[in-house]
């Protein structure tokens, strides 16, 4: 039988890796073997025993209270607390359990086909599960049964159509991480973290680091298009309610602006003609769990 992981302990320690002492207001004298914050110092701004906090680390006192942990995250200057009070409330450990195909409710995918403008469903392992014709037409890989994950970190077509990519990809495994939450032995998530961190070592640092994001941010991208060259949109992701965690993605151009009129030459360039309705493929509301 396999050892529960210590999920706490690993989060404790990347986020104590990334602050510095500069930032906590400790001077540093000499040479510091460890990146970032010593346990003991955690310990001594938390308010906490250093013999306590080690105890968390490994995983030997995973009840903490709220208060300890609240004084934890502002040490470690966590912009919110909600994950890591996740990581260490005490809950039962579910058994696994054979991966659900996440299938996206037939209203959803017939409302992804009517909407003119890109628009795509992304499943809690950011599967795309739906697209309609301008989200293909906007990229060939926005169509169901790729990964956003797979897609920007190793298709480099894909990639090259974010100028910060970077930028992109740090917000991208945070939002994902927030979305899988605690269940790290889930075995969709085992075989995207393994695969990604042997083809990406972008991709295994920025797992190293714990970060956590939202995938509800509503942003502006500017993306490298290859055939219209840059085209600014906003991006605004939408939770689909009653599914586990589906969200509905769409990008949309401000109107009138030069970026407007390259979508719709994409799209004049790629779609049939309006005569022809954008219907749902077969499969347009399924995507695999594998």
């Amino acid at each position: 039988m396999s050892e529960e992981p210590n999920l706490l302990g690993e989060y404790l320690r990347a986020r104590r890796e990334l602050v510095t002492p500069e930032q906590v207001g400790i001077p540093v004298i000499g040479r510091r073997r460890v990146p970032g914050l010593r346990r003991e110092e955690v310990a001594m701004l938390s308010g906490i025993s250093a013999e306590y906090y080690l105890r968390l680390e490994q995983g030997r006192d995973r009840n903490p209270s709220v208060q300890v942990l609240q004084s934890i995250a502002r040490v470690l200057q966590l912009d919110d607390d909600t994950f890591l009070l996740t990581l260490a409330a005490d809950k039962p450990r579910r058994p696994r359990r054979r991966p659900q195909r996440e299938v996206v409710p037939p209203s959803v995918a017939r409302l992804v086909h009517t909407l003119g403008l890109p628009a795509f469903v992304e499943g809690r392992y950011l599967d795309v599960l739906a697209a309609n014709r301008w989200a293909t037409a906007f990229s060939p890989r926005l169509v169901p049964g790729r990964n956003r994950l797979k897609d920007v970190f190793l298709d480099q077509a894909e990639a090259a159509m974010f100028p910060e990519w970077e930028r992109t990809t740090a917000g991208l495994v945070a939002s994902f991480r927030n979305s899988v939450g605690t269940d790290a032995d889930d075995p969709r998530v085992v075989e995207l973290v393994g695969e990604l961190s042997v083809a990406s070592p972008r991709f295994r640092q920025l797992w190293a680091r714990h970060d956590v994001g939202t995938r509800r941010t509503a942003v502006s991208l500017t993306f490298e298009h290859p055939q219209v060259g840059p085209i600014t949109l906003d991006r605004e992701k939408l939770l689909l309610n009653g599914t586990d965690a589906m969200m509905l993605v769409i990008y949309h151009p401000e109107p009138g602006s030069d970026s407007a009129e390259k979508l719709s030459l994409l799209a004049s360039a790629s779609l049939p003609p309006a005569s022809a309705p954008d219907r749902p493929s077969s499969d347009a509301g399924r995507g695999r769990r594998t």
